[in-house]
């Protein structure tokens, strides 16, 4: 039985991220509150979702020059899978991997050069949501307002049962989460919408004062444009401004689609199947992000909206700067830096007019498969020469013969 929720997230990395990002939050709340008297939830994941994502802009800048750079090189690497295409032997598959090797390094890059940049910001993204699905746990100002209520609901004789059957009802099962933690009461508690505080009144009538102030907080501050309340879902109002919120998330998402660089696609889409299966998820992204911005509380269906308006701005920007990008020098620099990197590992240096030779990359493999079969027949003939000496008239099979392959065996081996 655990009552995490409230107490931050304790998954490895992820956890140790969504607690920076989770000050940032709450220095972001303070400074409204402090200097400006705003007390507003929506607010403060609009400008958080824009502060993290201009942080990031260092390693999406990092992912389009290698966008570009892979358009130029794609063609050259298709050419040589179309190559090798349906041929599984050991040399055209090292053949196949030494010439891939070689456009990579031609291009001064890596074939994992556009995973890298992924891998640091997924974990940065995963945190990102969390601090946004959970904001007591991570903003105090927040969390004090549950306080008096959790509290008087705790010294309610009886409150734990009342507690976990409303608690069921918004995914916070009693066989996973300690109603006896305060933790535990503050992630049901802030999960609740409108309707949800008018139950609380009706199960806890003595704490009807209490409930009610704490909602009047809450609802002040999770009061958005329009008088919607961010930690309502949409489809229970359908027929309010609150419908704008998954609207608004599909198309900004789709907009960010078309925005973002298209990899140049074969000519036979069949030979092409990874550009096939992203063009589907970028077709199916927006759909998605709308469907569940209809579910999920309104904060998230905000944060998806901040986060897409925010990179369809930086992607203009960026599209104008890689415009200007020559791809020549891009290949220099990334020649240059490579260079280094050889040089230090004592490695000869690639020019920057460096060809992929097929001829020159098949035969190097061609010969050591033949010089490694070589040497295997060597060592069989060899063997069978050793073996096969003093045999005479032995009949083949006789013990007289086994034992004395054994006493060859000895001999050979002991020397």
């Amino acid at each position: 039985m655990i009552g995490i929720l409230a107490t931050q997230s304790s998954t490895p990395i992820i956890g140790d991220v969504a607690r920076a990002l989770g000050w940032l939050m709450n220095a972001i709340f303070v400074f409204l509150s402090n200097t400006f008297h705003i007390e507003n939830i929506g607010l403060c994941i609009i400008l958080f979702t824009f502060i993290v994502y201009t942080l990031m802009i260092p390693l999406t800048i990092k992912q389009q020059k290698f966008s570009k750079l892979s358009a130029k090189m794609n063609p050259e690497i298709q050419a040589i899978q179309k190559k090798y295409k349906g041929k599984q032997d050991q040399q055209s598959m090292m053949a196949m991997n030494e010439e891939t090797k070689a456009v990579h390094q031609k291009y001064g890059t890596s074939p994992t050069g556009g995973c890298l940049q992924l891998i640091i910001q997924m974990p940065i993204l995963f945190a990102l949501y969390r601090v946004i699905y959970n904001i007591p746990a991570y903003v105090s100002s927040v969390k004090s307002t549950y306080d008096a209520l959790v509290t008087g609901i705790m010294s309610t004789s009886g409150y734990q049962a009342i507690m976990e059957s409303i608690g069921t009802g918004k995914q916070i099962s009693p066989d996973k989460y300690d109603y006896t933690q305060v933790n535990t009461l503050i992630d049901v508690l802030y999960k609740f919408n409108t309707s949800d505080w008018n139950n609380l009144i009706e199960k806890f009538p003595n704490l009807s004062s209490v409930i009610t102030e704490t909602a009047d907080k809450m609802s002040h501050m999770n009061s958005f444009l329009g008088g919607i309340n961010i930690s309502d879902a949409p489809i229970t109002n359908i027929m309010s401004i609150a419908i704008l919120v998954p609207i608004l998330s599909g198309l900004t998402q789709w907009l960010n689609v078309k925005l973002m660089p298209q990899p140049e696609q074969a000519v036979n889409a069949e030979e092409n199947p990874m550009a096939n299966s992203m063009k589907t998820m970028n077709l199916m992204m927006p759909i998605m992000s709308a469907v569940m911005a209809v579910t999920l509380p309104i904060g998230l269906g905000l944060y998806w909206i901040a986060g897409a308006v925010f990179r369809c701005i930086q992607q203009v920007t960026i599209n104008k700067y890689m415009d200007k990008v020559d791809i020549d020098d891009l290949i220099k620099k990334n020649l240059e830096k490579a260079n280094k990197k050889r040089d230090k590992q004592g490695l000869p240096q690639i020019s920057a007019s460096a060809k992929t030779n097929v001829k020159n990359i098949e035969a190097p493999v061609k010969n050591k498969l033949i010089k490694k079969e070589e040497v295997k027949q060597a060592e069989i003939k060899a063997s069978n020469e050793y073996y096969n000496k003093g045999k005479g008239k032995r009949k083949p099979g006789s013990i007289r013969e086994k034992a004395n392959m054994v006493k060859q065996f000895n001999e050979k081996n002991t020397k």
